[in-house]
């Protein structure tokens, strides 16, 4: 708990946000200045770990930095006549810095930047395996979108959903095939940076402006990626701001689903554990995303490799690579596909000697090219000694990806 000191500093600055966004500003000045000096005593004789001391430090050069533009403003206006906050002139930024519609409207913009306008466009194809998460998906998503008639009476679709699991499994990419399949429903993908301000109690209305954007723009869903850098579990190190930040949050979500509002919010996270767990609990449904088992991993290598490049791999072969990467996440795999797709671009450039080969046109694949040049060694026939960068660049035939 924090000292009484400390305590009382925040609830001075708290009350000084309030009258700062009522244009009170004279008010506002005397309790950010009142609030720092708490803040300033609580350091010297409340405090015990550094870590608090440089959050109260923090606090204190935030509000000595308002107070000192508040005090600005106010001798300023004493010699000149009131103006409009939208007026025109020299004072402009002055005024519109302490705007109550200028911050309103900052806060609406910078949740707006959450909003996916276009639909990232994953289709639940895309995904290689993880065939429960998708059906839970489908049922809390599409089904009441499409049948809505089904569920009335106790029957209700779930409205808070965690998707947890090890890292790179796929949370993030099946919320994406969420946001494309669910058609009319607008997406909202924010993170802990989209929520927390360094201005005290600005966070938690942050928070209360996602969710009331959210049910303006109903039906939505609100995508959190890593939740547990926003919620993680209560620790005496725990600054006031995510206090406050998990309170407010906690009560949203539990409010969600409660009067028909059209909200459905999916969570993510790779360390459940470090998760608080009156949030964990507030998830009505929670799903383990797993590392992808052989046959999914097979299908990823497929779905990596495309049809883009020419490769040699077969069937047999994608089942091998699936076989022999136990262990891998579909993030892992897809790393080892694009580095596997740049293995014939690094025999380009360290190849000594190109050969002439036929093969078919880029522009028209029905007509076949006879002087096209690829790598080879030394001794192979019609090696002729050259590096890459005496190949035109329309003469390059890449060399094919193999097993």
């Amino acid at each position: 708990m924090p000292g009484y000191m400390l305590q009382k500093g925040i609830d001075l600055v708290t009350r000084g946000v309030d009258e700062d966004e009522e244009h009170n500003y004279e008010d506002a000045l005397r309790l950010y200045e009142h609030g720092v000096d708490c803040f300033t005593y609580a350091v010297k004789y409340e405090t015990r770990s550094n870590e608090e001391k440089e959050n109260i430090h923090n606090m204190c050069v935030t509000y000595m930095d308002r107070a000192k533009r508040l005090k600005e403003y106010l001798q300023w206006a004493k010699g000149n006549k009131p103006v409009k906050v939208h007026n025109e002139g020299s004072n402009r930024k002055n005024s519109d810095s302490i705007s109550k519609d200028s911050e309103r409207k900052k806060l609406q913009e910078q949740l707006t930047g959450a909003i996916v306008m276009e639909k990232p466009n994953v289709r639940w194809e895309d995904i290689a395996g993880l065939k429960g998460a998708k059906e839970a998906l489908k049922e809390a998503v599409i089904l009441p979108i499409k049948f809505p008639q089904l569920f009335t009476g106790q029957r209700k679709p779930w409205r808070r959903i965690l998707l947890f699991g090890p890292p790179g499994t796929g949370k993030s990419y099946i919320a994406k095939a969420v946001a494309t399949e669910a058609g009319t429903s607008t997406f909202f993908s924010v993170s802990s940076s989209d929520l927390v301000s360094k201005w005290l109690g600005e966070s938690e209305k942050l928070v209360n402006n996602l969710f009331e954007l959210a049910r303006s723009h109903k039906p939505s869903i609100i995508f959190i990626d890593d939740i547990d850098s926003l919620c993680s579990s209560t620790s005496a190190n725990e600054s006031e701001t995510t206090r406050r930040i998990k309170a407010e949050l906690l009560i949203q979500m539990q409010n969600v689903g409660t009067a028909n509002d059209g909200i459905l919010v999916l969570g993510a996270t790779s360390v459940p554990w470090m998760l608080d767990v009156s949030i964990w609990h507030s998830f009505e449904k929670r799903i383990y995303i797993p590392l992808p088992e052989a046959s999914a991993r097979t299908e990823m290598f497929k779905l990596h490799v495309g049809k883009t490049t020419a490769t040699t791999l077969t069937d047999n072969d994608y089942e091998e690579l699936g076989d022999n990467t136990e262990g891998y996440s579909g993030a892992d795999i897809s790393i080892v596909v694009r580095d596997a797709l740049m293995q014939p671009l690094r025999k380009v450039q360290n190849a000594t000697h190109f050969q002439k080969v036929c093969k078919p046109s880029r522009k028209d694949p029905t007509v076949t090219v006879h002087d096209l040049l690829t790598p080879c060694g030394p001794a192979d026939k019609g090696a002729m000694p050259m590096s890459w960068l005496d190949v035109p660049s329309d003469k390059l035939a890449e060399p094919i990806v193999t097993v």
